[in-house]
């Protein structure tokens, strides 16, 4: 029996590759037992082992990782008795086009919504503004249903949630998703109803919606903040801003300030000239320039400190978010930063990651039922090679996460590789050994490259908007798709006499008893009940003219071709059908 290590919290889809199953199996298997998840959602480890068991991997025990103890799981609210209160730390969330960027436009006074390629946010993006002479942070994270993982990690950066909902649509998937993340992240939930100018507004349906899932607004007699905004009018928003920072008083939002700094990276991307470049949130402490970072399995010197609206800043303090360049690589979003005293420590923290990440790969190292397993499944699924090359680290995890929602037990997508940064000579050389598409996610494609593609017949496909290179995927997947075989009954014949018998033709006459003949097509011969043989129906005779169908109730002869003698006899029943293959959908 293989064992299997996971930790106390594991995401569906690091579960079902763990498990070697396809996601969408286990997300149904999940479904059964009344848990409605995404793949990108978090389930624990008893929950994992009961799904794991119904699911009948008799050859899979899962045990629970040891943990240690790191900044993740460390309350975000400890502090001593030295903090300082901070900004408190907002995402912005909600379903795809219900106007989440609009409102953050609308409170800074920026125009960002039509720039967004499809008109949806795509990264999550991180600025501070001031109301009554105060802070506060804003993360605004994408809507679409692709970019589940970004919209989950932005409600567990955050002290509060307000979630979006237009007045005019209700609420929505990604409404829901969001409700959940912000639950499971334990912050505090305010909701912003926007379009409530619009004529088709409802914003008692929209309570009445929110009220079915516990959430009973304020003025129902419950506990919920519901609050009208427009972000044309701008009405609604002082208000909104008023609430926020209600909510960070009651929560006594506090860190400490003079300390090495701690936080979260919550995007990164390569930049020309600069190199990796971090977008990081501070959580406690104080940044400055020319520290030493250590961020997941990489680190560097501060070079250069910036806020994320460009200004240079000699240092910053929680809940600030911050632009970072001088790392050695770019670190993955979600993984913890912190400030260490030298290089030498730095190299040292690293070097202990990277061989604890050694030992946890030869310990999974796969059992022979794993293997066996792995070799079956990789005999029956077609699999569509690609190559994904994404503008930021964020987005190349939301595109391979939805990737790998797409595939089932016969076709599935094998990720040949995946990388930040511009299509290069590289990709090009090792999708053209591996057979490989490849996509790009708002990247570069330059003119010489795109000549070497052509003359070496490389698919290259470029997107700008996220669900439109999902459909391209998908469509790739469907048509590798066995098609479905359907058959049509089309009519009966009454043998009523036998005219000629050889081994591969047999020539007979009868009533049409139902529905209609049809030459050619296919038939089965009945006779007590049960089928004798199969045949193909070739010609049909009406008197004595060749015809192409005869209707129920007349009388016809039919010439048949069959693959051994027939011994047809009068009595016998033809069923005539038609087969034909059907295109099947992902």
């Amino acid at each position: 029996m293989a064992t299997i290590e996971i930790d106390n919290m594991i995401t569906v889809g690091d579960l079902a590759e763990k498990l070697m199953i396809p996601v969408t199996k286990l997300i149904g298997e999940l479904m059964k037992n009344g848990i409605m998840v995404t793949v990108n959602e978090r389930i624990d480890f008893e929950t994992a082992q009961i799904i794991t068991e119904e699911l009948k991997l008799e050859d899979i025990e899962l045990i629970k990782k040891e943990q240690e103890e790191s900044l993740k799981q460390r309350d975000r609210k400890s502090h001593s008795n030295q903090a300082e209160s901070r900004p408190p730390v907002v995402a912005v969330m909600g379903h795809v086009d219900h106007g989440k960027t609009s409102l953050l436009d609308a409170i800074r006074n920026a125009s960002h919504a039509d720039k967004e390629a499809g008109g949806i946010t795509q990264h999550i993006s991180a600025y501070q503004t001031d109301h009554n002479n105060r802070t506060i942070t804003f993360l605004d994270t994408p809507g679409h249903e692709a970019f589940a993982a970004l919209r989950e990690h932005g409600a567990h950066l955050t002290d509060l949630a307000v979630i979006v909902i237009a007045a005019d649509d209700g609420i929505k998937p990604q409404t829901q998703e969001a409700i959940r993340f912000a639950s499971k992240a334990g912050v505090k939930t305010v909701f912003a109803l926007t379009k409530v100018d619009k004529p088709e507004a409802n914003q008692d349906r929209v309570k009445q919606q929110l009220a079915e899932q516990n959430l009973t607004p304020e003025d129902w007699g419950g506990d919920t903040i519901i609050l009208p905004v427009s972000s044309k009018t701008k009405s609604g928003i002082p208000e909104l801003l008023d609430m926020i920072l209600l909510v960070a008083d009651v929560e006594d939002l506090k860190a400490d300030i003079d300390k090495p700094a701690t936080g979260l990276v919550i995007e990164s991307h390569m930049e020309k000239g600069r190199g990796p470049i971090a977008i990081a949130l501070i959580e406690a402490g104080t940044l400055k320039q020319n520290s030493f970072v250590v961020a997941g399995t990489t680190y560097g010197r501060v070079r250069n400190l910036e806020s994320t609206e460009g200004e240079k800043l000699e240092e910053a303090g929680p809940s600030t978010p911050v632009v970072i360049s001088g790392l050695r690589q770019l670190p993955d979003f979600g993984e913890e930063f912190e400030v260490v005293e030298s290089e030498k420590q730095a190299r040292r923290i690293i070097e202990d990651r990277a061989r604890g990440k050694q030992d946890t790969l030869k310990s999974s190292v796969s059992s022979g039922s794993q293997l066996l397993r792995m070799m079956n499944r990789s005999t029956d699924v077609t699999e569509f090679k690609v190559i994904v090359k994404a503008d930021v680290k964020g987005s190349l995890t939301s595109v391979i996460d939805s990737l790998k929602t797409l595939e089932n037990d016969e076709v599935s997508v094998r990720i040949v590789s995946s990388g930040v940064g511009n299509i290069t000579d590289s990709d090009l050389q090792l999708a053209n050994t591996s057979d490989a598409v490849i996509y790009g996610f708002n990247v570069e494609f330059a003119k010489g490259l795109k000549q070497v593609a052509v003359r070496d017949s490389i698919s290259v496909r470029l997107y700008r908007v996220i669900y439109e290179l999902i459909d391209d995927v998908k469509e790739e997947l469907t048509n590798r798709l066995s098609p479905e075989i359907s058959e049509t009954d089309m009519g009966r014949l009454l043998v009523k006499g036998i005219f000629k018998t050889t081994k591969s033709e047999v020539i007979c006459g009868g009533e049409v008893t139902k529905g209609k003949l049809v030459a050619p097509s296919l038939a089965r011969v009945i006779r007590d009940g049960k089928q004798v043989a199969d045949v193909e129906v070739t010609g049909l005779k009406h008197g004595p003219t060749d015809t192409k169908e005869v209707l129920e109730g007349e009388m016809c002869g039919m010439q048949l071709a069959t693959q051994s003698k027939v011994e047809l006899q009068e009595g016998d029943r033809i069923e005539v059908y038609t087969r034909q293959e059907v295109a099947r959908k992902l």
